[in-house]
Order: C-alpha cells, then structure tokens, then sequence
C-alpha cells in the first residue's frame, strides 16, 4: 500500500470512529468524569482525521475519486471536534426547562 493509500484509510477510520463515539455518546456519558473523557476522545479522534484529511489532500491524493472532497470533510471534521466539547450533563446553556426536570417537579408536587 502507497503512501497516499495509507493516509486515506487512516483518516477514513478515524472519520467513522469518531461518528460511532459521537453516536454513542450517551452511553460513554453515564459519569461527569466519562463525558468528559468521551468528549475529549471523540474531539481528538476528529482533529487527527482533519489533521490526515489535510494531508491527503496537500499530498495530491483523492478521496472517493475526486481530489477537491478531502478539505470540506477535514473542515466538517473540525467543525465536530469543536460541537463534541459542548456540554451535556454539565452546565444549563440555554436556559430551557428540562422535561424530565418538569415531571420530577409535578411529581414532587402530587407527594
């Protein structure tokens, strides 16, 4: 296997881990301590697949037969690192009620 061939199956796998992780995430996540961890894994896991992207790309290699595809997938692939450093469990950043938080409440209430 070439070089180029090397660097596109790398950052593909890499790709689809990070998708399977993201996909998961609520499981990973069962601990502030593990979301964290998921979290910092599935960012990693993107920004290395951009960083392989990148390469491929400035190599002169092609992704799926067209060489143009490889940098909006290493920007995507950013764009995801940055999105799965965002809070789940964590902080309230919207501000919106929680329905499960509603009917603990209501449930309370009738107690």
């Amino acid at each position: 296997m070439d070089y180029l061939g090397i660097l596109e199956t790398a950052s593909l796998s890499l790709c689809s881990l990070a998708i399977i992780f993201w996909m998961s995430i609520g499981t990973l996540s069962s601990t502030t301590e593990r979301e964290i961890f998921a979290q910092r894994f599935i960012s990693s896991l993107c920004v290395m697949s951009a960083v392989l992207l990148f390469a491929l790309h400035y190599a002169g290699g092609n992704l799926w037969g067209s060489r143009n595809v490889a940098r909006p997938f290493a920007v995507v692939a950013v764009i995801v690192a940055l999105a799965s450093m965002m809070n789940i469990k964590g902080k309230d950043v919207q501000g919106e009620a929680n329905p499960h938080n509603i009917m603990k409440r209501r449930s309370e209430e009738d107690s």
